[in-house]
Order: C-alpha cells, then structure tokens, then sequence
C-alpha cells in the first residue's frame, strides 16, 4: 500500500492518541499509539510521521503502521538496549540470589528483590493497559518508590517487554537515578556497619 506523510499537529500523550494533517494536505488523520511499529520514541506535536492511510470502523481516515522521521536507524540499537537492558537485570537478580544462597546475603533481601520485582512488572502491565483505555493511571512517583525498594528489576523488564515508559527522558533520568540509589544500598548492606544495621533491622521486623 502507499505510504504517505504527514505532521502530527494535536497528540495526547496520557490516552495515546491525536491527530495528524497530510503533507498533501485534506482533512485531519487519526493516530492511535498502537499505529507505531516500533516506538522509540513518544510522538510529540511538529513530528512528521509516515503511514499507511486506512479508515476506523466508523469509516474516518486513521493512520496505520506509523514510523516517526528519524526512527528507522534506530530500531537496531534500541533492539540491543533492550536486549541489554533485560540481561542486567536478569543478571542482578541471579547475583543477588546466589549471594543469599551461600549465606553471604539475608534471604529475606532476595525474597523482597524478588516479590517486588514481580509486583513492580505488574503494575507496568496495568498502567500500559490504562494508558490506552484512557483509565485511571499509576503516578510515575509510585513507580520510581518501587523501583528504589527493589522493584527496580522488574521495572526494567516491564520497560523494555512492554514498550512502556522506557523513551520518556526525564521518567528515565529518574528511574537510573533509584537504579543506582538501590544498588548503592546493596553494596552498603554488606560493609560491616551495614550488616549489623540490616540485622538489627531485620531481627526487629521478624
């Protein structure tokens, strides 16, 4: 099918759709989120977009299998990113389980990585979910809480499985900042003044 161009002039980021108007010009085009093959980036007002023209089911011309000028020679090195992204935090997860495995890490610290990491991808799943029904949306300060208690993990997988909240630069900014926060906090918990503080911690919650 013919492609055609066009320049996204209204968008809602919250409810994932907008508008576009052809280079061409005629009327206004409908774009939903899920018209973008590979979104590396959120679409933004003045962004040109190319597309395939096609029509609802109440026959009003929509846009389908949308790219954002730029985003082609992208799509490879975001696809490794990703790849990265998921085997950090794979990684980390195993390190920290077989710390707890030979004792050198209370189990109880896996145990949270672990059930927060879970509940942390979940709450991605349902925010992305509500993104596009237009529901009531997690805040990111809810998600970023997670993710610097330990659900970081879990975050980073939903981010890059999910396509969700993973090209927002300043959510990102954020989200490393609590990575790094919480990594920080792991490394402490095994100094000697940092175990006997978890252990105090940990006698007193048990």
């Amino acid at each position: 099918m013919m492609r055609s161009k066009g320049k996204i002039t209204a968008w809602n980021d919250d409810r994932g759709f907008g508008f576009l108007i052809p280079n061409t010009g005629g009327k206004q085009v409908f774009i939903h989120i899920k018209a973008f093959n590979h979104r590396n980036r959120r679409p933004e007002i003045g962004q040109i977009v190319t597309y395939t023209l096609s029509t609802d089911k109440q026959g009003r011309p929509c846009a389908t299998q949308a790219i954002l000028a730029g985003d082609r020679g992208q799509i490879g090195k975001r696809s490794r990113s990703g790849v990265f992204s998921i085997l950090f935090a794979v990684v980390f997860l195993a390190v920290v389980g077989l710390s707890a495995a030979t004792a050198r890490t209370p189990l109880p610290i896996f145990a949270l990585y672990l059930a927060v990491s879970i509940f942390t991808f979940i709450l991605y799943a349902l925010d992305k979910s509500a993104a596009k029904s237009g529901a009531w949306r997690t805040e990111e300060r809810t998600l970023h809480l997670l993710s610097l208690a330990g659900g970081w993990p879990g975050a980073l997988i939903a981010q890059q499985r999910l396509r969700h909240k993973s090209s927002k630069q300043s959510f990102q900014f954020t989200f490393w900042l609590t990575v790094l926060l919480n990594c920080a906090l792991f490394m402490w918990i095994h100094t000697s003044t940092g175990s006997v503080v978890l252990k105090s911690f940990i006698n007193r919650v048990i």
